[in-house]
């Protein structure tokens, strides 16, 4: 089983992460990332752009359980954060979340 904030925060400082919708659908467009991560509770049309988009580009989709205070706290970051594009994992394990999905 994965630890998913372990994995997270270990990828934010040894990898390569885009935090913010607006960012991470530019990043899904250009087919950068390998793995996108969405908190539950964001907007309906982010969440939709995010899904949509990450099916052209065959991108999985991991759909975080908290919300996106939640989200950006695990990032530490003073604000929220709706969905986060996993460019590099650094030596993180996250993309094994959605190889088990």
């Amino acid at each position: 089983m994965v630890d998913f904030v372990r994995e997270l925060q270990t990828s934010i400082k040894s990898g390569k992460v885009i935090l913010g919708s607006k960012e991470v659908i530019k990043a899904l467009l250009n087919g950068k990332p390998k793995m996108i991560i969405v908190a539950a509770n964001a907007p309906r049309n982010v969440r939709s752009d995010i899904e949509h988009f990450s099916k052209f580009a065959n991108i999985p989709v991991y759909v975080f359980p908290g919300t996106s205070w939640d989200l950006g706290a695990i990032c530490n970051k003073p604000f929220m954060v709706s969905s986060i594009a996993i460019v590099d994992p650094g030596e993180s394990n996250i993309l094994d979340l959605v190889k088990g999905e």
